[in-house]
């Protein structure tokens, strides 16, 4: 089994995520600069948070049309997971790899603090390892986090079961006053058609380890392993 961690100029995430997977989960670990292709045959790849050509245009746009982002959707298209965390997620997004937007937040300040995510489904290669309606503390940390999506793709998105996670009470409702960045329905992690691909804007490479206050994150990529391991 091996892992990518795609490397832009402005990825900031990339070695924690590569620590968690490699040092705290024992995977082996490629980091990989986006110039330099998928050159090996990977399981699973996960494009880290940060500012990827410094959010300039739209955060994730320019990253999306690099040549390693059409050799991710091929890897997707043959089975391979995908993951985007913030900046990835959006850099997802802006791929077409699931469908809205990660845009401004509705209060357009960066946020970064700790949130309450309630999982949504555990029907995918990612929350396998949680219970349906369970609420996790995992970090957030964005300027451009308000998931946007058309009326007829949110219907798909709810009739398909794609929505992963939302921003939640810790009673896990979901409530106006949950949600930091204004949301469509405090939706913050989607899935792909075929499931094999999660845009999340929270951080779960940020709370994989008991010192950093939540061990909460580690269960996603614990869940990737072990679909991977079938």
């Amino acid at each position: 089994m091996r892992f990518a961690v795609v490397q832009f100029g402005g990825s900031n995430c990339d070695l924690d995520t590569y620590h968690v997977l490699d040092q705290v989960l024992g995977v082996e670990t490629d980091l990989v600069w986006y110039h330099d292709d998928l050159q090996k045959s990977y399981d699973a790849v996960v494009i880290p948070g940060g500012f990827s050509y410094g959010d300039y245009l739209r955060a994730g746009a320019i990253a999306a049309r690099t040549r390693i982002m059409d050799q991710i959707k091929e890897h997707a298209a043959a089975g391979g997971l995908v993951l985007g965390i913030c900046n990835g997620a959006q850099i997802l997004a802006e791929s077409g790899l699931i469908p809205g937007i990660f845009t401004r937040n509705e209060d357009p300040r960066f946020i970064c603090r700790e949130a309450l995510v309630r999982v949504e489904t555990v029907n995918t290669p990612f929350t396998s390892a949680f219970s349906t309606g369970e609420v996790i503390r995992l970090p957030i940390a964005h300027g451009e986090g308000r998931f946007v999506v058309d009326e007829r793709d949110y219907a798909t998105l709810k009739r398909e079961d794609r929505v992963a996670f939302r921003f939640c009470e810790p009673d896990g409702s979901v409530t106006p006053s949950s949600n930091p960045n204004g949301s469509l329905e405090n939706i913050t992690g989607v899935l792909s058609k075929d499931r094999q691909v999660l845009a999340m804007m929270p951080h779960p490479e940020r709370a994989s380890e008991a010192v950093l206050g939540s061990t909460d994150g580690r269960r996603i990529f614990e869940s990737m392993i072990a679909y991977l391991h079938r």
